[in-house]
């Protein structure tokens, strides 16, 4: 699929669904958008090595999809509030304080790689979805994974890949499969590369971004199957709507132009255009004004 036919798909699937789709304005939580406009600016919270999602590139300051993203609904949100020079100020979060960042209010928006949950929706809100992929797991050349009976396998603690490869674990005890806790994604790959791991379990365009990094990209393998759905958003304090609501509007109108298939090849043109769920995806959350 080219890309001006990818682009003539999400448009022809926005169009089929402006018809039948609403989003009304609820008047709430205010506090975030008064802060910003008073302070003339806003903290957004990046992962250091999410890549391609949020990391740090050469130059020492944030890139990603993600950061890409968060960049775009701070102009928008600057032009909205008649802010011309709206300053950003990027804050370093980990997989351990993002959360809590966010609920604090030390960052105003998480620019990361970030699941959507039921139990984390508990603490704090999120955006439109961002994108969708799944876990799986990440290896060098030579390690079988079509069985992982008897692998060590590196994954962040507290994470949903964490949960659900516990869960998928408890279900065959016999598998004798045991887990290695490793503080972010570049002492994931670090540890299959020195072998204190036998494969990486995180979100497959995680590790993809990995392999593709690495210093010879050759040596890894990727699992075929995904083992959960991890639909990412933008993470924000809970209740505050009136916010909530300009993060999405910015969202919505970058998906209705298409320019988000522009962003999408900057970060993952190397590996083709996007599948027929992130176009789908961009088309259902590019809700009309």
């Amino acid at each position: 699929m080219t890309r001006s036919s990818v682009r003539s798909t999400l448009l022809v699937a926005l169009l089929l669904s402006a018809g039948c789709a609403s989003m009304s304005a609820t008047d709430g939580g205010k506090g975030t958008l008064d802060r910003i406009k008073t302070s003339k600016s806003i903290a957004l919270g990046y992962r250091q090595s999410s890549v391609p999602f949020s990391a740090v590139g050469a130059d020492g300051k944030p890139v990603g999809y993600s950061i890409d993203l968060c960049t775009q609904v701070a102009k928008d949100i600057g032009r909205d509030l008649g802010i011309a020079d709206l300053a950003i100020k990027w804050v370093p979060v980990s997989v351990e304080n993002r959360m809590a960042a966010v609920r604090d209010g030390t960052i105003d928006l998480e620019c990361g790689s970030t699941t959507n949950t039921l139990s984390r929706q508990a603490e704090v809100d999120f955006s439109l979805t961002t994108f969708i992929t799944g876990g799986s797991l990440l290896s060098l050349r030579g390690t079988s994974l079509n069985d992982l009976a008897g692998l060590r396998i590196a994954v962040i603690p507290g994470t949903t890949t964490e949960r659900v490869l516990k869960e998928a674990l408890d279900k065959a005890p016999a598998a004798d499969v045991r887990l290695v806790p490793v503080k972010d994604h570049a002492e994931g790959r670090t540890a299959i590369e020195n072998r204190t791991a036998d494969a990486y379990a995180s979100d497959r365009d995680i590790l993809i971004g990995l392999a593709l990094t690495a210093s010879d990209p050759r040596r890894f393998i990727l699992a075929e199957r995904y083992f959960s759905y991890e639909p990412y958003a933008l993470m924000l304090r809970r209740g505050d709507l009136d916010f909530r609501l300009a993060v999405n509007r910015s969202l919505a109108r970058l998906y209705r132009s298409g320019q988000i298939l522009s962003v999408y090849s900057r970060w993952f043109g190397a590996l083709g255009d996007p599948n027929a769920l992130i176009i789908a995806m961009y088309a259902i959350e590019g809700l009309p004004e």
